[in-house]
């Protein structure tokens, strides 16, 4: 019980687990009561309050706690309380080329941090990528002019070997570029029902899509967008469109985009592109989000399985982790399906600041075949950032509150801390299986 022991000095107890340093206690929030706006639209202007997190141990330091005990020290900072900017996922206008960090916007201290870096570089360059050793990296964040490259690694696009990379990504490519003619560029006249129905389910939800960043609202980006999720909608009936699919495009969108276009996305014009550069980007976005579903079919097929089962494991797992909170939940009649269906549908995407989701996916994509899994910790970790403020709401109140959590002033603290939870959470439980239980 190693990894338990070291983690249980940044425990307080009884009733509920949170991090903090030892002997500090973390302040209480205020509650607000946003209004109630449709399912997709933006999120309200109202004035969140972010919890108190001073003190609060990163992700990075959590998870570097557990490899020391297993005998290795992945431990090399602190991330830093930083706010993100408005440009994509950290990237800035010097990112290609320039030494300037005055003007590089907050990432995250841990992904910048040069050691990091350094190591990140060393890994890369290998004849053969080590793809458990940049799974350990990329966990705690990836710089942000290397997610290109190592997200495709993570997710199994590119292969680890240096000399069969381009050949693969060609080919994947060039397949991609294939289905354009065969499958989107053709007359309604060729398609059946379902297949006009769907391109016009998926033409409505375009607009929909990160309606708070003006860049996906272009019609050249909304295009695309449609383009790529009816290619793979038709090359996987099993599950078709289902919406919220769209949103997990969206970081791929902005990630392989960000190899050509620099500077704030909200300054991005995809028309300045090349068809070649279009059709490239496109692909990246389409492979790898077939490889994301891939491990999570079962969340998009009829009726949605996988993810009617990791709700309950979710209620299951706060009722072990936070018992009041969960009484009072049930209490007042709230179904975890009524908030945590859209959370784990869309992976957070909607619930965090957009500039987050790129740091959010480097966790993410770095679980592999564990993801679903950590998935469910994630979302525990998230909804009890809000244990005390939830107790002291009835259900209408809880429902206004969920529909419209605090997040809009959210740093990259906050979200480590969320992060660091989940891990910590799921850690003990691997360890010590019954220390949570209740009863």
């Amino acid at each position: 019980m190693a990894v338990k022991s070291q983690f249980m000095r940044l425990l307080k107890v009884p009733g509920k687990i949170l991090l903090s340093r030892k002997g500090a206690e973390p302040a209480a929030p205020s509650v607000s009561s946003p209004a109630v706006s449709p399912y997709r639209k933006d999120v309200d202007e109202e004035a969140g309050i972010s919890p108190n997190v001073s003190g609060a141990a990163s992700a990075s330091t959590i998870k570097a706690d557990a490899s020391r005990s297993n005998g290795s020290d992945t431990s090399e900072g602190v991330a830093e309380n930083e706010r993100p900017s408005s440009s994509p996922f950290g990237h800035s206008s010097s990112s290609k080329g320039s030494s300037t960090d005055t003007s590089r916007p907050s990432t995250g201290g841990r992904a910048t941090d040069s050691a990091r870096v350094a190591r990140f570089k060393k890994e890369l360059a290998s004849p053969a990528v080590n793809l458990d050793a940049l799974r350990e990296l990329a966990w705690s964040g990836v710089p942000p002019d290397m997610r290109p490259i190592v997200w495709r690694l993570l997710v199994g696009y590119a292969p680890p070997n240096a000399d069969r990379r381009e050949v693969v990504l060609e080919r994947k490519r060039q397949e991609y570029i294939d289905c354009i003619p065969q499958y989107y560029d053709i007359s309604d006249a060729d398609r059946t029902e379902d297949e006009r129905t769907m391109l016009r389910q998926i033409s409505v939800d375009a607009p929909r899509t990160v309606p708070d960043v003006t860049f996906f609202q272009h019609p050249e980006m909304q295009t695309s967008l449609i383009r790529v999720l009816y290619i793979w909608a038709i090359r996987h009936p099993a599950s078709g469109y289902v919406q919220g699919i769209n949103d997990l495009a969206t970081p791929f969108i902005v990630v392989f985009l960000s190899e050509y276009l620099e500077g704030d996305m909200e300054n991005w014009d995809i028309t300045k592109l090349t068809p070649e550069i279009v059709n490239n980007y496109e692909a990246d976005c389409y492979w790898c989000l077939s490889k994301l579903l891939d491990g999570v079919q079962d969340h998009y097929t009829f009726a949605q399985p996988g993810i009617q089962r990791l709700v309950f494991k979710l209620k299951e797992l706060v009722r072990r982790i936070d018992e009041p909170v969960s009484t009072h939940i049930e209490e007042q009649g709230l179904e975890f399906l009524q908030f945590a269906f859209r959370w784990f549908n869309c992976l957070l995407i909607r619930e965090i600041p957009f500039p987050l989701v790129g740091r959010l996916w480097d966790t993410y994509l770095s679980e592999g075949d564990a993801f679903p899994e950590y998935l469910v910790y994630v979302c525990a970790s998230f909804l009890l950032t809000w244990s005390d403020q939830l107790q002291q709401l009835d259900f209408q109140e809880m429902v206004l509150f969920i529909q419209h959590l605090p997040t809009k002033n959210w740093t990259h603290q906050e979200l480590e801390m969320v992060l660091s939870r989940a891990f910590m959470w799921r850690v003990m439980f691997q360890q010590a299986p019954s220390h949570l239980s209740s009863g």
